[in-house]
């Protein structure tokens, strides 16, 4: 499988967003609904081990970056693994997949969620100033997550009760998702394209290929996810009141902001 160029060999594909595919709404064991986060605690320590070394290599790819104006093969490789690994397990945990995860960094096919990042030069200069240009989006991705999983209790609720995420629900969760996956991507320099579509893709003159792509928001769906935002600003105001918490308060993001 190709990924990152060699060197000597330079990418000339454009820049384009990292792509988030997951099937729409389907139906969902209760039990596993249940009992999802503990049934996730495995991958919960994995990835907390995968994200302390992904710090480290993460700086080292940074400072290759700068010089090559790409990520050297293994880095890229290692971080890619690392956030196929996490987006799986994200997903899961916030619903939209039924299926367990697999304990695996490489591609999986048969799993219902899956990633796609296209390797492409990087600006050296944005490279440097990484830490500063990716502030904006990270207040975005921290206040959707915590948003999200304020009221992950009723959201949980709604998929054990009836089986299934209703689609409303399901989009502006798979939005929410698909952005945080696009800013650790951006946040590793696994992509220079910076992260956007929060509300959407909106028309687009494609077949869709799952049901995230193309990502297609209702408005109950928008609503939602500026609902996810406002209630995300004001548990971080209640979380500095409390003595700080993390983005969302669950492991996953623990582990990704290792990264």
């Amino acid at each position: 499988m190709a990924l990152w160029s060699d060197p000597g060999v330079p990418a000339t594909l454009p820049e384009r967003l990292p792509e988030l595919e997951i099937p729409g709404p389907e139906h969902q064991n209760r039990l596993t609904v249940l009992l999802r986060l503990l049934l996730l605690i495995p991958h919960f320590v994995i990835l907390a081990v995968l994200g302390f070394i992904g710090f480290f290599v993460t700086v080292a790819g940074w400072f290759a970056a700068l010089v090559l104006g790409r990520l050297p093969r293994p880095i890229a490789a290692y971080l890619l693994g690392y956030l196929r690994w996490q987006t799986r397990v994200e997903a899961s945990a916030m619903l939209l997949a039924d299926r367990y995860p697999p304990f695996a960094m490489g591609e999986r096919p048969d799993h219902p969620v899956r990633i796609q990042v296209e390797p492409t030069e990087l600006n050296r200069l944005a490279v440097l100033f990484r830490i500063i240009l990716m502030i904006p989006a990270a207040i975005i991705a921290g206040l959707g997550m915590a948003g999200w999983w304020a009221v992950a209790f009723i959201n949980w609720l709604v998929v054990l009760v009836l089986g299934r995420m209703p689609q409303p629900l399901f989009q502006a969760t798979a939005a929410i998702v698909r952005y945080r996956m696009r800013f650790d991507a951006y946040t590793v320099m696994l992509s220079p394209a910076y992260p956007k579509r929060l509300f959407g893709d909106g028309p687009v003159p494609m077949q869709g290929t799952s049901g995230t792509r193309p990502l297609l928001l209702t408005t109950g769906a928008k609503v939602l996810v500026v609902i996810f935002l406002v209630l995300g600003l004001f548990s971080y105001a209640g979380g500095g009141t409390a003595g700080g918490t993390s983005d969302s308060g669950t492991p996953v993001d623990n582990t990704v902001s290792n990264v």
